[in-house]
């Protein structure tokens, strides 16, 4: 059928086969394949999708996505919510709170942002994690080896590490310095972005498979480092970091209304902090300065504030508000400027945009100078110079004050490394080699915050590589190379087994047997290249795709006049049928998802659906070689970019 001059003018078509200035035929020998005379026929290679690469906790995002869509289907009587879960916490125990709060690069990577958007995968993770959470799912302890481990801090590392070492049987001990467990997950972001709730059915589900807490010790100061090496078989640290910086300028060391924003976020969660002062400014243009900005929005001041409720000295710990007094609140004035253009700030856009209908006023172009002082010593203002777009060069002649009663500095973290001489590098963080070992520290491995502070899925993901050196290290293992793509890849060998698909036994005692189509201890025609390679976008067959808007969650964002004590959550999750929607929009990058275009366009008959009492998840469907002529129409046509013509090669 013709298409209309409407559709050609309609700026949502997903895919152009050719581009502007694309007319040159060029080589006729490279244009015309001769199919007849073709050595090459199809192999079936799985990938790497680049939402898994750009994870830093390598989820399996692809293997859970089609769980939910209802492609890869469970083994026995498990429902599809639970096989979701099962594949997501393979890498991740936390699917709710990171569904809820991870700034998702994931979705950066998608390849759907080729065609229109990238898929929800935030909105469908906190689906199967709060699905989960309703059904009452549990983890299951490995078989018990003996090995203790102890583990300072209890933040998402910690924790993360905890629940991996008892998947492998090995004793878990989380040391932490604080009454409750969840380091910056609890005290670091507000809980109308990780709901309470929600955090402590995340956490209890790994404490529920024996792992042993000691809360309120500091190690280092409350038990020493040698009493730990002595009782334990081997230590990770996971400390997080927990000591914001303060500004580098003149003054910001003698105000005691100069805080961190680490401070800040503790006091705030810990219930201590309720008012803030009539004038707060933030700086930073990260997430924790959003969250420090906009739980100031929350709070309010009140006009008469005697000396001890004044924010500074709830926050450093002298006192704590009383909670009737913040019934007389009102609105804070609250400033957050950052050194990048506001569009260039590394908080999350969406963080961003729900600040500012709060009513923060979000500046950017804007370097601190000097904190200036009152007649009594306390902070009156914040003197500040105007910068280029650069973000680098200044204005000259530009610098003016922004008046202030608070000034919160969220500006980087470090480690608190009190009591461990030795332990600490330069920028008051520890030192980590590939495999997540304490340099020159046999038996002590590192991960987390206090390796580099970042996000709290690369704290994850770092926990995961710990506990496997952990566990090579009581093995007495050679620790080999990372792969290149070092995440948690979908096993085509496991689902077999799974689906009672599993190959034969391989006998090496018989001769040489390469090369075979028909023995059943190999598996033909599939190449898994996951731990090497990445997919892109151009791999795929785009024109397979309709355009469909992403099915986005709902948000309950107060504006400027909502704003003042709402600490309900924003995040509204979706329904069982809104996330199989969603999901449905996944390309499966690298892995096929039985679409048969490849069965359809074949114009041999080469290739079938492989018979359903012996297919599984990547194994949908084979070739007849026998019939295979090396046209390539079946690579053109994949979507998934799961064909390559390479077998003959």
């Amino acid at each position: 059928m013709a298409t209309s001059r409407d559709d050609m003018q309609n700026d949502k078509l997903t895919f152009r086969k050719f581009k502007d200035g694309d007319d040159e035929w060029g080589s006729m020998t490279a244009k015309i394949f001769k199919g007849d005379t073709s050595h090459k026929c199809p192999t079936y290679v799985h990938r790497t999708p680049p939402c898994q690469g750009s994870c830093p906790s390598g989820e399996d995002i692809r293997g859970w996505l089609d769980i939910v869509r209802g492609i890869e289907k469970p083994a026995g009587e498990m429902t599809m919510q639970e096989y979701a879960f099962r594949r997501s916490t393979a890498a991740n125990p936390f699917p709710s709170i990171m569904g809820r709060v991870c700034p998702a690069p994931c979705q950066d990577g998608c390849n759907r942002n080729q065609v229109e958007d990238f898929v929800g995968i935030n909105a469908v993770e906190q689906f199967i994690g709060d699905s989960a959470l309703d059904a009452g799912l549990k983890f299951e302890a490995g078989k018990d080896t003996g090995k203790k481990v102890a583990i300072i801090g209890g933040g998402p590392a910690g924790l993360a590490a905890a629940y991996q070492l008892r998947l492998l049987g090995h004793g878990a001990t989380i040391f932490d310095n604080h009454s409750e467990l969840g380091g910056m997950m609890r005290y670091g972001i507000p809980g109308y972005r990780t709901p309470r709730d929600v955090l402590d059915g995340e956490i209890n589900r790994i404490i529920d498979m024996g792992v042993e807490t000691r809360m309120g010790v500091k190690v280092g100061v409350d038990v020493s480092m040698a009493d730990v090496e002595k009782e334990f078989d081997a230590v990770l640290w996971a400390l997080g970091a927990q000591s914001g910086r303060q500004l580098p300028i003149p003054n910001a060391d003698k105000a005691s209304n100069c805080l961190t924003g680490v401070d800040f976020l503790e006091a705030f969660n810990d219930g201590r902090l309720q008012l803030v002062s009539e004038k707060v400014v933030v700086i930073g243009g990260g997430d924790t300065s959003i969250d420090v900005a906009s739980v100031a929005r929350r709070l309010g001041h009140i006009t008469e504030i005697h000396e001890k409720d004044r924010p500074e000295n709830v926050v450093l710990g002298q006192t704590a508000h009383d909670v009737a007094a913040s019934a007389k609140r009102q609105g804070a004035t609250v400033t957050l400027m950052s050194r990048s253009p506001v569009e260039k700030m590394n908080a999350a856009k969406h963080e961003i945009d729900d600040a500012l209908r709060e009513g923060v006023n979000v500046r950017g172009c804007l370097s601190p100078v000097e904190v200036v002082l009152g007649d009594d010593g306390r902070a009156r203002a914040l003197k500040v110079i105007e910068l280029e777009e650069d973000g680098k060069t200044e204005k000259a002649g530009s610098e003016f004050e922004i008046e202030a009663d608070l000034i919160v500095a969220a500006i980087g973290q470090g480690g608190d490394l009190t009591g461990l001489d030795g332990l600490g590098n330069d920028r008051g963080l520890m030192d980590a080699d590939q495999h997540y070992q304490v340099p020159g520290k046999s038996g002590h491995f590192v991960a987390g915050d206090i390796v580099r502070p970042h996000l709290l899925t690369t704290a994850i993901g770092q926990a995961s590589i710990a506990v496997e050196s952990i566990d090579h290290y009581f093995k007495k293992d050679e620790l080999r190379k990372r792969p290149k793509v070092d995440k948690h890849h979908f096993n085509l060998l496991a689902k077999l087994r799974e689906a009672g698909l599993e190959p034969e036994s391989f006998d090496a005692t018989v001769g040489d047997q390469r090369g075979t189509n028909s023995s059943n201890y190999a598996v033909h025609n599939y190449e898994d290249r996951s731990a090497a390679e990445i997919i892109p976008s151009d791999k795929l067959f785009l024109g397979h795709f309709e355009f469909t808007e992403r099915l986005k969650r709902e948000e309950e964002v107060p504006d400027s006049n909502e704003v003042l004590g709402h600490f309900q959550e924003r995040m509204k999750g979706l329904s069982e049928e809104q996330a199989i929607e969603e999901s449905n929009r996944c390309m499966s990058c690298g892995m096929c998802f039985e679409c048969d275009n490849c069965v359809i366009f074949c114009p041999q008959d080469a290739i079938f659906r492989t018979p359903k009492k012996e297919a599984t998840m990547g194994r949908y469907v084979t070739t007849d070689y026998a019939k295979c002529v090396g046209c390539h129409i079946c690579q053109d046509v994949c979507p998934t970019g799961y064909i390559d013509m390479g077998m003959g090669e």
